[in-house]
């Protein structure tokens, strides 16, 4: 088990832990949750072996193989498969020792690390890469790409495998759903549920935590508290243990008005209907929010938009894609899509399936290849792009960005407004450059709702967003009376903000008539059911033949190594007798008594014993390592 007895940490003249305790049995699956500095990645660093406590004690068993996720790629040439492969370190260090003993031509060192790499599943290490990779969204030819040709992103994944591909007793994750998008941390969560160690992951993503976790690790006040249950049973205990403030009682219940007063306003009115019912599924969610939204430092809301045409979009027999020079790259064909007034889209689809090509021709960033986009009178669109931060200027202030939207407002009311997002006082003025991501977010979302949208174009919108800003979002979102199209892989955004569903697949847009469980039911019956599922239907196709290639090949194969197997299995039983009963020998032998004048007899019969084992020996050996060389042989064919 994990024992933590008053544990004292600190980093520089900052105390992270003052008299800790915590207690973590083997096989329990954590999340380890706390405001940002609160201490989580310094835990992990204690836990790893690179920090030291300042007092009391951290213990957990001295044999435990960690495994954790590396945060630098180096540039390699090496195969994204071979690195994966490279998290085995076991692995990869019998292997290397293997090498050496052929080398040295030490066929019982030869024989001893053939065993210990069939203990260490070594004949299954790359059919358990490609499994990796391929729930993490790599296809079956990125596999083969070497490492230096991904982006960031795509490099934090095979760090992410290499740390799954590493046999261990404790897996430490530090936001592992961070480069991930919907349909891999579904796979990633099926994959640590059946993860037979301990588990303990530090997440945003509160769905991912409710669906994984049995302990919530809570760092508040220095202090590590332990709760049983998932995330939402720790929302509710918590709830219990604070018994909420009279003031935190009276936000939640101006928030419940405000809901069931715009139902009570619009439920009757046919233009607003869908609305009202989005709004009353909200209010029952409330319950479910209140927790921590209640407690929360920050929130926000959406301003009403000014006017509403409808629909506010449509596109019309649309081919979304790239353009390079003349050539034409299309992404998606044949899109026909009417924005309504008060929809509430959620975009589901595959790694690389189109969703961010279709926010980006919606928005209008990417002109259509063909067919017409036509926007209402009137569209005011709120854009949040993927890679939303990196478009807002680093060297200028929170003040700035916003009084080029503004125009000819005064400064005191764009500061008042800022300070709503928690942009107060100098903050407000000065350069955002050292800004957490979070905060950056947190910017580009004022700056959306200062251009009162009726239109919300949201691409990830959560990314570098902590629990509290997300339970913020999730119930401005909630309350927004415009138009909502959102592409985000947490699911409890999802649900609570949207009303329906659309599908990006096979290169075209189609509603998708089900709800998120129905959808990871799909992903587990296509993507993820083998390699090939989502690729075009004549490459499927092609893959098939090429399966049925690669099995016919293998049952060559299979049959050409098995008389050879055999005979070597029948050589190492050999090798084992003769090995023992040398050993009984030289024990003998060993013993000072054998050469008494009493045992000349005996000690003659030993020696000559002796010299026929190691005859013997030598002649099996060298008809093991005959064997062996022909096995390998047949593998390099």
């Amino acid at each position: 088990m994990i024992r933590f007895q008053s544990l004292t940490l600190a980093r520089g003249t900052k105390p992270l832990f003052e008299s800790a305790d915590l207690t973590l049995n083997p096989g329990e699956k954590a999340g380890l949750i706390g405001a940002n500095g609160s201490g989580k990645s310094s835990l992990f660093a204690l836990l790893r072996g690179e920090l030291h406590t300042d007092g009391g004690d951290a213990v957990f068993p001295a044999s435990w193989r960690v495994a954790h996720v590396a945060q630098e790629t180096p540039a390699l040439e090496r195969s994204a498969i071979d690195y994966a492969i490279d998290g085995d370190t076991t692995l990869r260090r019998l292997e290397r020792e293997l090498e050496e003993a052929e080398a040295k031509h030490d066929g019982h060192r030869i024989g001893e690390l053939h065993a210990a790499l069939q203990d260490a599943d070594a004949y299954t290490a790359r059919a358990r890469a490609e499994n990796l990779l391929n729930g993490l969204g790599f296809s079956h030819a990125q596999m083969n790409e070497p490492v230096a040709s991904f982006s960031g992103g795509w490099r934090m994944r095979l760090n992410l495998a290499q740390a799954l591909m590493c046999p261990s007793d404790l897996l430490l994750l530090d936001e592992p759903t961070n480069h991930l998008d919907l349909d891999a941390i579904i796979w990633l969560e099926d994959w640590l549920k059946r993860y037979p160690g301990t588990l303990i992951v530090i997440s945003h993503d509160r769905d991912f935590l409710d669906g994984l976790v049995n302990v919530i690790v809570h760092i508040d006040d220095k202090k590590l508290k332990r709760y049983g249950g998932n995330y939402s049973a720790f929302e509710v205990q918590r709830t219990a243990n604070l018994a909420l403030s009279q003031a935190a009682f009276e936000k939640q219940s101006r928030e419940r008005a405000h809901l069931q007063s715009f139902i009570d306003r619009f439920k009757a009115k046919a233009t607003k209907a869908k609305q009202a019912q989005s709004r009353m599924k909200m209010l029952a969610k409330m319950e479910e929010l209140a927790p921590v939204h209640a407690a929360a430092a920050f929130s926000f809301e959406f301003r009403e938009p000014e006017r509403a045409p409808n629909p506010l979009l449509v596109m019309e027999e649309v081919t979304a894609g790239y353009r390079a020079g003349t050539l034409d790259k299309p992404v998606l064909s044949s899109i026909n899509l009417s924005l309504q007034a008060g929809s509430r889209i959620g975009l589901l689809g595959v790694n690389g399936a189109g969703k961010s090509t279709l926010i980006k021709t919606l928005v209008g960033e990417l002109p259509p290849l063909s067919g017409e986009v036509r926007h209402g009178k009137g569209l005011a669109i709120g854009y949040f792009a993927q890679h939303q931060l990196e478009m807002l200027r680093h060297d200028q202030s929170p003040l700035w960005h916003l009084n080029k939207l503004a125009g000819n407002e005064k400064e005191q009311e764009l500061r008042n407004f800022l300070g709503s997002f928690n942009f107060a006082g100098d903050m407000a003025t000065a350069s955002i450059a050292p800004f957490s991501g979070g905060e950056k977010a947190r910017l580009a979302l004022a700056l959306i709702v200062w251009q009162r949208p009726n239109l919300l174009l949201l691409d990830e919108p959560t990314n570098h967003l902590d629990l509290e800003t997300r339970e913020a979002l999730t119930v401005a979102l909630a309350q927004f009376e415009g138009t909502l199209v959102l592409v985000s892989h947490d699911r409890h955004l999802l649900r609570a903000t949207t009303d329906e569903f659309m599908i990006v697949a096979d290169g075209g847009l189609q509603p998708f008539d089900g709800d998120l469980d129905d959808y990871r039911d799909w992903l587990f019956k296509t993507r993820l059911a083998k390699p090939e599922a989502g690729l075009p239907t004549e490459l499927r196709i092609d893959r098939k033949a090429e399966r049925r290639q690669e099995a016919e090949a293998r049952q060559r194969l299979s049959s050409a190594r098995k008389p050879i197997e055999k005979q070597i299995a029948k050589l190492e039983k050999r090798l084992d007798d003769l090995n023992a009963r040398k050993s009984l020998v030289d024990t003998r032998l060993a013993d000072a008594g054998i050469y008494a004048d009493a045992n000349k007899e005996e000690l003659k019969r030993l020696l000559l014993e002796q010299a026929e084992l190691a005859r013997e020996l030598e002649i099996v050996e060298s008809e093991w390592l005959e064997q062996q060389a022909a096995l390998e042989e047949l593998d390099l064919v």
